[in-house]
């Protein structure tokens, strides 16, 4: 099981999402951005790899205005022997990598130019991963989407428009359950008819589910994976000072020890989404390798 942590490290100073604003672009800017970008995804990869980190989620800010239409710069050919380094290290040290649109990536809603921008926002995460050389087991997760009034209708869009996506898109889509509007059992529907494979979100299912047990909820998940490489878990917790459904800062070993409980045996990797990363990935890890230690501890005895 790989376990790993979204966009940013907070142990190094580099940001690999700066960003400009549109008034200002021009391509000698633009240039100078998505080289710093670069430079800290490396740097990001490099102190993952030193300390055994095998999954990460390349921020969507890599290329600024990337779906906008201001964007007539060819960056996939201007970046393709970048693109194709970092894609050698991802490849030679077995990593794990996803993007995450943000949340007005809806490709179900009424309005059809919202649609299209989100289906220019799923094509440039899309190059993004082809330029790198990935394959379709690195995923572009998303939200399902609203309900705008009417969860049937709404569900029944997102096959539609699903269907007449180009297969560059289509093959690393993957939804992800939340904690209003569409439930694993949503899902499931939508993947019955669709074969889009479903990330599960933990923290999410807890607050918003039809009764799955954890243990229930992933039998029915990891199939929708077939072909698609191991299943996609994304983990947090409830921040205790915070309203419901806020991400705690850090990893609470307690909430987390019967959910690893789970996961171990299963074929899954682990998002966690937490405040502050790579230290509660690091923490992840040594729970891990304490429970191995005392599992072989134990046998030894026997």
């Amino acid at each position: 099981m790989r376990i790993g942590y979204p966009c940013s490290n907070l142990t190094l100073r580099e940001t690999a999402s700066r960003t400009f604003r549109l008034a200002s672009y021009s391509e000698e800017r633009l240039v100078e951005v998505v080289d710093a970008n670069l430079a800290a995804l490396q740097t990001y990869l490099q102190w993952n790899a030193e300390h055994g980190i095998g999954f990460f989620r390349i921020s969507s800010g890599t290329i600024p205005f990337a779906s906008h239409p201001v964007m007539e710069f060819d960056w996939q050919s201007h970046y393709a022997g970048r693109f194709a380094e970092i894609g050698r290290f991802i490849a030679d040290h077995d990593v794990r990598i996803n993007v995450h649109p943000g949340q007005y990536t809806l490709l179900n809603a009424v309005d059809e130019a919202v649609v299209a921008r989100s289906v220019a926002e799923l094509a440039y995460h899309a190059a993004l991963l082809d330029a790198l050389g990935l394959d379709h087991t690195h995923k572009i997760q998303i939200h399902t989407g609203g309900v705008y009034g009417d969860k049937p209708a709404a569900s029944a869009r997102f096959v539609e428009v699903f269907g007449r996506l180009l297969e560059p898109i289509r093959r690393r889509l993957a939804i992800e359950n939340d904690e209003r509007q569409y439930n694993l059992a949503d899902n499931l529907a939508i993947h019955a008819e669709t074969g889009v494979p479903l990330i599960f979100d933990v923290f999410h299912h807890g607050i918003y589910n039809a009764g799955e047990t954890l243990a229930e909820a992933l039998d029915a998940v990891i199939p929708t994976w077939a072909g698609h490489g191991p299943a996609m878990i994304d983990y947090s917790s409830q921040n205790p000072e915070k309203q419901a459904g806020a991400h705690s800062v850090s990893i609470d070993l307690d909430d987390f020890g019967p959910v690893l409980d789970e996961l171990l045996g299963r074929n899954v990797d682990l998002m966690l989404e937490i405040k502050d990363k790579e230290h509660s990935v690091l923490a992840a890890m040594d729970l891990i390798r304490r429970r191995e230690t005392a599992m072989v501890g134990a046998s030894e005895a026997l």
